[in-house]
């Protein structure tokens, strides 16, 4: 076939992707669309008159207050009178997150991404800037939908667990440790160098809150890392057993302990505590302890309870304790002061080496199917398409120019942290853009500066930007450098004494 036929081929293949994915979104306005008027103001039970943009959007008094709130005491929406959300508006909206999240990440896949873009552009959609079918956090639906959305996480970083091998992981555990630190403390120092040295005036500064405080939680926001984007598509592409990944998983759980005990730091801060080496030391210690406990205590008794678990003949038992038991660690986590995401990858970890571990991942994965969704589609729907558009009642040049140079200081820091691997043969660039996505770590570190007054309004708009962008991007990018870099694990080629090949991946577990 000539160079022509070929480029005119994939020419006829674009266009033709194209239009399939313009023809869904059509279809998904033409189903939605005629509701989107009426629906979120019946869900809400308020009149509504057109989308009205309910979580985390910059420039409405809900923005500033109440969905911050809702983040503070999960019983908020109910003080205005109500006595819950109607079980079938709960599962109106569920269906649409469900069903539109699949049919864009069918279309994502067509073109040649993860399915987690088009969940997220599905979130978009659905969000309070467009549609309005989702529902802010601050009303008993978004209450719901929310709980679901943690489940779905939790359960993500279960799988991530079952699929880790500890071996392996301690293996780069020098090089995802190097990630980590390099990860956090050049973008800390990025961020609030630059805040402090050029001051930007994009907003009312809190009263009784000093400046560097507020250049602290900056730096201390663009620190965040969302284990749950790169994972995804990492177990979406089938490169999760790769040395980097396990670097990756490794880095972003270490991110996720740093975060945690910077949050304390600078909370103590915003509040005029004295926090001295010893609390910080305590707050790393509970935090680490915790992961490293429950993987060692529960690594002991998780092969007692399992096989006591396969002798039972009740339906589904396995499974019901399987997701029991990722849950409970996924709790106790978060009582411990550590993220509930911990938890869950440390159940995985756990039950990887009993000896239901093959009948624990197939039964897993269709509760994964269903409830790891939600989480993606409602990371989206926070965005705020009206930042991005001129003339738009919430767009500001300076706060987007403030956002992009965030954005840039965000995803150079992460990048340049993947360069701190030493190990050869590894494809440094992709494990840097692996760890740049903020996602709903990065919203969560927001809002609680919005909530403790220590973001003005501006501020936090500005670091949305940078959430937004950092997680949007990394889906498109990481699959051509993974695919591009790809490494063979020594273990893939390597024969052994009769020629038989690689060893069976389940070995692992003898």
């Amino acid at each position: 076939m000539s160079r022509a036929r070929r480029a005119a081929d994939r020419g006829r293949s674009t266009t033709a992707k194209v239009g399939r994915l313009a023809a869904l979104l059509a279809g998904v306005w033409i189903v939605f669309g005629s509701a989107a008027w009426e629906l979120p103001g019946r869900l809400l039970g308020e009149p509504s008159t057109a989308p009205a943009a309910t979580v985390g959007l910059p420039g409405t008094a809900q923005a500033v207050g109440e969905p911050t709130e809702g983040l503070a005491d999960g019983h908020e929406g109910l003080a205005d009178g109500h006595e819950g959300p109607e079980i079938s508006h709960v599962f109106l909206v569920l269906i649409a997150i469900l069903l539109v999240g699949k049919l864009f990440g069918e279309a994502a896949e067509r073109m040649g991404q993860p399915a987690v873009l088009g969940e997220l552009l599905a979130g978009v959609i659905l969000g309070g800037s467009m549609l309005g079918i989702i529902p802010g956090q601050d009303t008993p639906i978004g209450e719901v939908i929310h709980v679901l959305a943690e489940i779905g996480v939790s359960i993500l970083l279960f799988e991530i667990g079952l699929e880790t091998d500890l071996k392996e992981m301690f293996r780069v555990g020098k090089e995802a440790a190097a990630v980590a630190l390099v990860g956090v403390v050049l973008p800390f120092g990025l961020g609030f160098g630059y805040w402090y040295m050029a001051n930007p005036a994009i907003g009312a500064h809190p009263t009784g809150i000093d400046f560097w405080i507020v250049a602290i939680f900056v730096g201390a926001t663009l620190t965040a890392t969302s284990v749950g984007i790169t994972a995804r598509v990492l177990s979406d592409l089938g490169k999760m057993h790769t040395s980097e990944a396990r670097i990756i998983i490794g880095a972003a759980v270490m991110d996720d302990v740093l975060g945690i005990v910077i949050l304390a730091v600078v909370a103590g801060l915003a509040s005029g505590a004295a926090v001295g080496a010893l609390a910080i030391s305590r707050i790393f210690v509970f935090a680490i302890g915790f992961l490293v406990l429950a993987v060692v205590i529960g690594s002991r008794a998780a092969p007692y309870l399992f096989n006591v678990v396969d002798r039972m003949r009740v339906r589904g038992v396995l499974l019901v304790t399987a997701f029991s038991f990722a849950l409970l660690l996924a709790a106790l986590a978060d009582l411990a002061g550590s993220a509930m995401i911990i938890g869950a990858f440390a159940a995985g970890i756990v039950l990887s080496s009993t000896n239901q571990f093959d009948a624990v991942v197939e039964r897993i994965e269709p509760v994964a199917d269903v409830f790891t969704p939600i989480f993606f589609v409602v990371v989206g729907a926070p965005v705020n398409v009206r930042l991005f558009i001129p003339g738009s009642e919430d767009f500001s040049g300076i706060v987007l120019t403030v956002g992009l140079i965030l954005t840039v200081i965000a995803v150079v820091g992460k990048v340049v942290a993947g360069f701190a691997v030493r190990k050869p043969g590894i494809n440094r660039l992709a494990i840097g853009v692996g760890m740049v996505p903020r996602g709903e770590v990065g919203l969560i570190f927001a809002a609680i500066g919005l909530r403790e007054g220590i973001l003005s309004n501006a501020v936090y708009s500005a670091l949305l930007i940078m959430v937004i962008l950092s997680t949007f991007m990394v889906p498109p990018l990481l699959k051509p450098l993974l695919q591009r870099g790809d490494v063979i694990e020594p273990e893939e080629v390597a024969l052994d004494d009769t020629g038989a090949g690689p060893p069976d991946p389940a070995a692992r577990l003898g």
